[in-house]
This record gives structure tokens, C-alpha cells and sequence, in this order.
């Protein structure tokens, strides 16, 4: 680039983006990469503390911001994703439907250490809306180094760096309710409302509910039974440490390949996380099923999306997982 005095500049073309800032009010580009500087612009430019102006010149070894964050899209930018135009050489990455936002934060990392590029993202698993901005990236000074863009490139080789998930709104979910006082109706249960809401949220409303007495064997017998028709089994109560709570041993005796039987997360200490035949299951305790935000509200949207949660997963979450 040659730097060039702004009153001597009328006539040449910009080479970038030059932004105004006004306090409290716009921020953005005052003119745009490719304006033909005319004499009026000169008392302007010069408001916006540029006394001289930069003109490209052609360096096989450099690359324009708007070109580098170009190349940048195209190589990050995942399934479900769309973006926005570029401007100062920053681009905004945006969700094109409803659903669970993935993110490697390993190669985030590498990337944002390559020097002059930097991808700004939200927090990785977390659900975003149709429209919703997830990421951004941009080039910190006006020009780059290719080498830095063919770094960037041989770390994306073969990976994927962030991507929406589609939410299954189509899953079945049975619900198995168990507990004396519920089902000789001496109470109302009302963790039917409560999960219903919660599944509500991301469209999923095939929910059948079966309500079992405090015995092992028939709520064995019963989660076997729904492994055939549904997707996802959700066991309420009897899941604390009493001695008549049976419903963690009755899940481990259905086959169930555990993946944990507590969380570092708070409301979540006692849940329960398994699968028996490729199907979720799920052991809530009170305090997850009527919490407003606890480790089920963390785990649905993946487990929805279709990701298999691992115990290094489970472990993970104690970093934030102090909830309430």
C-alpha cells in the first residue's frame, strides 16, 4: 500500500473501508473500498482524523482484508450457516434455521494464534435462532500475509470449524413417572408440565407419559418396553439416595449402558445419563425437572440435535456448571 496525503488524493480510489464512529449513534463505513475521492471529501476524511489515505499496490505476498476474509468464509463457514457482506474486512457468520450451535474450540484456538486473523464465536453447544449472528471474523490490519491465509487453510484441512445442527422435532419421548404417591394418585404429578415446556421450546411434542410404583422390576420392565417405540426415555422421581428410591438401580438393570450417574452441574447432582439400544435415557430428580436452567436444560438441545454425549462431556460441564 502507498500512503498518500489526503489533500493531494482527489481523484485516486481507496483501497479500504474507512469507518466514522459517532458516539452513542453510527458506526460503520463512511466510504467503501473503491470510492473515488472528490474534492468534498477532502474536509470529511480529514474530520475523521485522516490526513493521508492509503492506494493499493499490487504484492504477491499480501492480500487485500476484504479478499483474506473472503477466503477466511469460505474456509470456516459450516452446514447451516449463511454471511453477511464484508466490510472492513470482517465478516458476520449467521444461522440459517433454528437449531444447535457447534463449534471445535480446539481449532478456533489455532486459528485465532496464526497472528493477524481473529474469529470471534459464541460459546460452543449452545441453541441459536434463525437469523441469529454465532460468529464473526476479520483481519486486523488493512493487508495480511498470504502465508498467514495458507496456514489457516492447511489447519482446516479436512476439519470443520463451526456448523448449525438441526433440532429432530420429530423424536418420541416417553416418560416414565414413578413413585407410590403418584400412582395411587395421592398427589398430582406434575413433571408432565414441567418437561413438556422444556421440550416445547424446541418443537418436540410426541410425549407419552406411564406412570410405575416404586418397583424395580416393573420400572426395569417398563423402560424395556418403551426402548421399542421411543427415542428418548425420561425416568421422574425416586431418583435421590433414599433407601425406597429405586429408580437409578431399575434404569441400570434395563440394559442401559451408563454414561453417568451424577453431574458437576448445579441443579443436576443426581441426574442420570445412559442408552439402551442406540436410545437416550434419563434419570431426573426433582430439582432438575422444576429448575428453570439446570444440567437437563444444557443437555436436551445436543441430545435433540443428535449428539452423543460422552462422560469427558459430563465432566466438562463443571467449568459453569454452578447454575443457581
Amino acid at each position: 500500500m502507498k500512503k498518500i496525503n489526503v489533500k493531494e488524493a482527489v481523484g485516486m480510489t481507496l483501497c479500504h473501508d474507512i469507518t466514522e464512529i459517532i458516539p452513542g449513534g453510527f458506526k460503520g463505513a463512511k466510504f467503501l473500498k473503491g470510492h473515488i475521492i472528490r474534492e468534498d471529501d477532502v474536509e470529511v476524511l480529514l474530520s475523521l482524523g485522516k490526513e493521508n489515505i492509503y492506494i493499493w499496490e499490487e504484492d504477491e505476498n499480501f492480500v487485500h482484508e476484504n479478499d483474506a476474509a473472503e477466503f477466511i468464509r469460505r474456509q470456516v463457514m459450516g452446514n447451516g450457516m449463511s454471511a453477511s457482506e464484508v466490510r472492513e474486512g470482517k465478516i458476520n457468520f449467521v444461522a440459517e434455521y433454528d437449531g444447535l450451535y457447534k463449534i471445535n474450540t480446539e481449532l478456533l484456538n489455532k486459528i485465532n494464534s496464526i497472528g493477524e486473523i481473529i474469529i470471534a464465536s459464541k460459546f460452543n453447544n449452545i441453541p441459536v435462532k434463525k437469523g441469529e449472528t454465532v460468529a464473526a471474523t476479520r483481519i486486523i490490519p488493512l493487508r495480511i500475509e498470504k502465508k498467514q491465509l495458507e496456514e489457516l487453510e492447511e489447519i482446516m484441512k479436512d476439519n470443520v470449524l463451526m456448523e448449525i445442527k438441526r433440532i429432530n422435532q420429530d423424536l418420541k419421548i416417553g416418560i416414565i413417572t414413578t413413585g407410590n404417591e403418584i400412582f395411587y394418585g395421592r398427589i398430582k404429578d406434575k413433571a408432565r408440565e414441567a418437561l413438556g415446556e422444556k421440550l416445547g421450546k424446541y418443537g418436540v411434542t410426541n410425549i407419552v407419559q406411564v406412570f410405575m410404583p416404586d418397583k424395580k422390576e416393573k420400572i426395569t420392565a417398563k423402560i424395556k418396553e418403551l426402548t421399542d417405540d421411543m427415542d428418548i426415555i425420561l425416568c421422574t422421581g425416586g431418583m435421590s439416595i433414599d433407601p425406597d428410591d429405586v429408580t437409578p438401580d431399575a434404569i441400570k438393570e434395563s440394559g442401559c449402558e451408563m454414561v453417568t450417574y451424577g453431574t458437576p452441574v448445579l441443579p443436576g447432582a443426581m441426574f442420570l445419563l445412559g442408552y439402551v439400544k442406540e436410545k437416550v435415557i434419563m434419570g431426573l430428580p426433582g430439582g432438575v425437572v422444576f429448575s428453570k436452567n439446570s444440567v437437563f436444560d444444557l443437555l436436551l438441545p445436543r441430545i435433540l440435535a443428535g449428539d452423543i454425549i460422552t462422560k469427558r462431556d459430563i465432566i466438562e460441564m463443571g467449568h459453569g456448571g454452578l447454575l443457581s
